[in-house]
């Protein structure tokens, strides 16, 4: 572009574009040896997290008998016994119901919770909120342990031990906060004229909060969903205290029948893990296209 005709300062503000838009282009270029260790850093990472699932779901075509041997052999006669033996022969799909009872419940009210909890921090100053936001948060620093015990006295008193019901409960003790804490951060990214508007249209404060700003926040509520669900599918420790019956088992607890003292069933343990896997997969693919979004939003306005 000629600058002849220019003034000095519009040919200068243009010389200032062409080389900022100069070195924009040489940051984007990488060299043959960074792209190289980029791409060779993604495939360890890659084959890092492959490994371990595939070696469990080859461990479980194989007998127990063959599942832990010193001959470098990957699979020799692979066959589906192990599953057939933990579907027909043993309380699994019972531990999996139970599993996603808990899971769907836990799931449901977390979402619920969490989206009027952070809602209403995020739009009404009433007295307190502040310290309701810094109480979810100070109830993450506990480890889960140390809660065991005073949720077990409160669910004695209650007549909530060995019940799904108190485990729901249980479960969302430890996912709302959290999840509340999330949510609050991605209301504020809604503009409130849109509550505004839904005000002047005559909606409720509920109203406004579930036609209209509910919608726009799936994002946030895709990842508050997987997380609940997620909580409460793999958990051990409050499944274990809290469930005494054999009826009332979730998954996590019904693998450990797969360990004992002095042997480890390991064809039968990786089976019945590959099967815990698939609704927490089938979770994730619902919700992946949001979930991206979900998490970062919020992140820079608090």
């Amino acid at each position: 572009m000629s600058t002849e005709n220019l003034t000095p300062d519009v040919a200068h503000e243009i010389a200032v574009g062409e080389a900022s838009t100069k070195k924009v282009r040489r940051r984007d270029e990488r060299s043959p040896a960074m792209s190289f260790l980029l791409h060779f850093g993604l495939f360890i990472a890659l084959v890092w997290s492959l490994v371990p699932p595939i070696w469990a779901f080859l461990t479980s075509l194989k007998p127990n008998d063959q599942a832990i041997t010193t001959e470098l052999k990957i699979i020799s006669d692979p066959s589906l016994n192990n599953y057939v033996h933990v579907l027909t022969e043993t309380d699994l799909p019972r531990w999996f119901l139970n599993s996603i009872i808990v899971a769907f419940f836990t799931m449901l009210i977390g979402i619920f919770l969490s989206a009027t909890a952070g809602y209403a921090v995020s739009r009404f100053r009433f007295p307190g909120h502040k310290q309701l936001m810094w109480s979810f948060l100070i109830t993450q620093m506990f480890p889960m342990a140390i809660l065991i015990v005073p949720i077990y006295n409160i669910f004695a008193r209650l007549g909530l031990l060995n019940s799904l019901g108190g485990l729901v409960l249980a479960y969302c003790t430890t996912a709302v906060p959290f999840c509340a804490w999330m949510l609050k951060g991605y209301f504020d990214t809604i503009p409130i004229e849109i509550d505004e508007a839904g005000r002047i249209d005559g909606l409720s404060p509920f109203g406004t909060f579930w036609r209209l700003v509910l919608p726009l926040a799936r994002p946030g509520l895709a990842v508050t969903a997987f997380y609940t669900f997620l909580t409460a599918w793999g958990e051990v420790a409050y499944a274990t205290a809290f469930l005494t019956s054999d009826s009332k088992k979730t998954l996590a607890v019904g693998l450990q029948t797969f360990v004992g003292q002095f042997k480890t069933e390991w064809g039968y343990l990786t089976a019945a893990g590959i099967l815990v896997t698939i609704p927490a997969v089938i979770v994730f693919l619902l919700v992946q296209k949001n979930l991206v979004a979900g998490l970062t939003a919020g992140g820079t306005k608090g």
